[in-house]
């Protein structure tokens, strides 16, 4: 059987990254490398979004055998799409973070073999092909932190990557349970299977309490790599987890549901909580990944409900709202990772109390910081309120449709869900605050200068990608829904109210009602300058540096 042009083009991407790879650890190559790297991942892309628009099934469908087997559907296919629209930038940051010596090179070729990792779980279709996968994922992106933090007394960053290996792996083993006993001639419980995926798969997603990896790995890998790792790995863990709990499992059941919620809300309300007090702008944005996967796993377990209740609809309205935050978070985490890469080398720290001023002195780099922060902590407009709004539409129908055992969990994590929403709002002012407003307070942070142009179109090129997903959230929420394990999604947009767009979501009437009162501020305002005034300390006098 003669191959399809999709299927070429798939085969043609997965060689040109081995090949970028390759060509990354050459002397003076080091950039044709991350190019070709980017043509290869922008080609799995392209089949990716063909698979997921088009319905088609490319190349074979899962099977439990040992023998090799690729393939994308609508599911993986959506991930594929996701992983090249995130690592394309990711790659061009690249260009101009990493330097071209024997560091850098490996660096740049370590992130080649990470990108094939991840495709390599999201098309394999028998069990030893996505297990190797999901352990080569595993060990490259370790190698990776080690190799950055080579060299000088780093105990920090070795402790971090032999940990990271160590809780994954014993976690991860509930992942290798789940897949070769889900196959035919197996008797193991349907009910073992979903905890050991569960268990497998939420370890490597941040799930509390499988989390303590995920704060330690992600601040000391370099920025382009924490931004695959947080905008996509995690996710892949989540593509993983669905695969099994929801799909090949069948109808989830009831306490799958209530379980999801337990963790979800544990990991919302708690990743935020600890990202609040943090110190270090990359650890904080770690546990905020906590949070955000915790707010997915929400919306899980909503649609595990509604489904297991017989309201087809609405769990697939929930399914494709976790979807779309998976979506979302993606893009912001990438964003902010790559913000947080920027701004420690331009200004040689990463310490909150430490930073100030830089909206200035990095305006480009501070406005994308700024507006990631925003999408993140839900202000109408942007990505990161549409997927929430939309989570919170569907706990809510758990609450008040299901029956007195369900309505209360699912009361429970929409207070859980309100609580992290009100949190991470809290923790972003306090990111902008203390970062991007006031003055310096090193000198380090005094001579700070934008970054280069390719870092620069990187994260300008995510933040539009905010703004395009927050405004637009209706264009694809039908298709996302569609996913839906047993359908369900016909005639979405008459049943959940879908208005303007093609959304439930209330952005257009919210950005147009801040619209207004903008200019109604500025208008007030006239041609008034404020008058210069000492730094408000909080009573203390101002220091220049801590």
């Amino acid at each position: 059987m003669s191959a399809s042009p999709a299927e070429v083009v798939a085969v043609a991407g997965a060689a040109a990254i081995a090949l970028g790879a390759v060509v990354a650890l050459l002397p003076r190559a080091l950039r044709a490398g991350l190019l070709v790297q980017a043509a290869g991942i922008a080609a799995l892309g392209v089949v990716g979004a063909v698979a997921l628009l088009g319905h088609e099934r490319l190349g074979a469908a899962f099977r439990w055998s040992v023998s090799p087997a690729l393939g994308v559907d609508g599911l993986s296919g959506l991930f594929l799409a996701l992983l090249a629209v995130t690592a394309l930038p990711a790659l061009v940051f690249a260009l101009g973070y990493l330097s071209d010596d024997g560091r850098g090179r490996v660096l740049g070729a370590l992130t080649g073999a990470f990108l094939l990792a991840l495709a390599g779980v999201l098309v394999a279709r028998d069990p030893s092909t996505l297990l190797g996968a999901w352990e080569l994922m595993t060990v490259v992106s370790a190698a990776a932190v080690l190799v950055a933090r080579a060299g000088g007394d780093d105990v920090t960053g070795r402790e971090a990557a032999f940990l990271y290996l160590a809780i994954t792996h014993v976690g991860g083993a509930g992942a290798w349970v789940a897949l070769l006993t889900l196959g035919p001639g197996h008797a193991a419980a349907p009910a073992v299977i979903a905890v050991a995926a569960l268990v497998g798969f939420g370890t490597k997603a941040g799930l509390v309490p499988m989390h303590a990896w995920l704060p330690r790995a992600h601040p000391v890998a370099p920025a382009h790599l924490s931004a695959l790792m947080s905008g996509v790995m995690v996710k892949v863990a989540l593509y993983g987890l669905i695969r099994v709990d929801f799909e090949w499992l069948g109808t989830p059941p009831t306490w799958l549901g209530i379980v999801l919620l337990a963790i979800g809300a544990a990991s919302a309300v708690g990743g935020i909580l600890w990202g609040l007090v943090q110190r270090d702008l990359k650890r904080l944005l770690a546990y905020c990944t906590i949070e955000n996967v915790g707010i997915v796993v929400l919306a899980l377990g909503a649609s595990a409900l509604l489904r297991a209740g017989g309201d087809r609809q609405w769990a697939a309205i929930a399914f494709g709202a976790a979807l779309l935050h998976g979506c979302n978070l993606a893009v912001v985490k990438a964003l902010l990772f790559l913000c947080a890469g920027a701004v420690e080398q331009r200004a040689g720290t990463l310490d909150l109390d430490r930073l100030g001023g830089l909206l200035r002195r990095m305006p480009w780099t501070g406005g994308a910081l700024l507006l990631g922060a925003a999408a993140i902590a839900g202000v109408p407009g942007l990505n990161g309120f549409a997927s929430e709004w939309l989570a919170l539409q569907s706990l809510v129908h758990v609450a008040l449709d299901g029956p007195l055992g369900t309505g209360i969990a699912g009361a429970l994590a929409l207070a859980a869900l309100a609580t992290a929403a009100g949190l991470a709002l809290l923790t972003f002012v306090k990111v902008c605050g203390l970062a991007l407003l006031g003055v310096p307070r090193t000198e380090a942070g005094a001579r700070a200068t934008e970054a280069p142009l390719p870092m620069r179109a990187a994260t300008a090129t995510l933040a539009a990608l905010c703004v395009a997903l927050g405004l637009a959230p209706g264009l694809l929420l039908p298709t996302l829904a569609g996913l839906a394990p047993g359908g369900g999604a016909h005639g979405l947009a008459r049943h959940a109210g879908l208005g303007v767009g093609g959304t439930s979501l209330p952005t257009v009437a919210l950005v147009a009602g801040i619209v207004v009162l903008t200019a109604l501020l500025v208008r007030a305002r006239g041609a008034r300058r404020a008058r210069p005034a000492p730094a408000w300390a909080c009573g203390q006098p101002d220091v220049a540096a801590l």
